[in-house]
């Protein structure tokens, strides 16, 4: 787990976010993170769900490699079983870091990624952490 002030600036430095297994009901953390994290203004938020074509008025891809731009953070909402298909996803698309949600951790997938540089943050809360941090 990160410090806080790692954190802040990790969520200062961010330009880009894609939110993996958004969902479009809005009584899922996905969908008010998503849509938290658009409000903010602060990041170029890109959705994704192979389910979905759009959301918030936004295109939702049905892939990390689909996103035409670096990822700063790839915000994960996907169960425990599908973990290792989004860090190769991530990994394979050059993405800086990975923030897995409340109540997802994988400690053998996180070595393996900070080993290749790329920063990982588990069991935590992107809007919470964000809305406390940086407000």
């Amino acid at each position: 787990m990160k410090e806080t002030a790692d954190l802040a600036d990790l969520l200062k430095s961010a330009k880009t976010i894609a939110v993996v297994g958004v969902s479009d009901k809005p009584d899922r953390p996905s969908h008010g993170v998503a849509k938290y994290l658009i409000d903010t203004g602060s990041y170029e938020v890109f959705l994704v769900n192979p389910l979905l074509s759009e959301l918030f008025g936004q295109k939702v891809y049905a892939a990390l490699s689909d996103i035409p731009v670096p990822i700063d953070i790839v915000d994960v909402f996907r169960k425990t079983s599908d973990l290792p298909e989004v860090f190769r996803e991530a990994e394979t698309i050059g993405a800086k870091n990975i923030w897995l949600q409340l109540g997802l951790e994988d400690e053998a997938l996180a070595s393996h990624a900070r080993a290749l540089g790329i920063g990982v943050v588990m069991n935590r809360c992107l809007k919470v952490d964000h809305a406390a941090l940086i407000g």
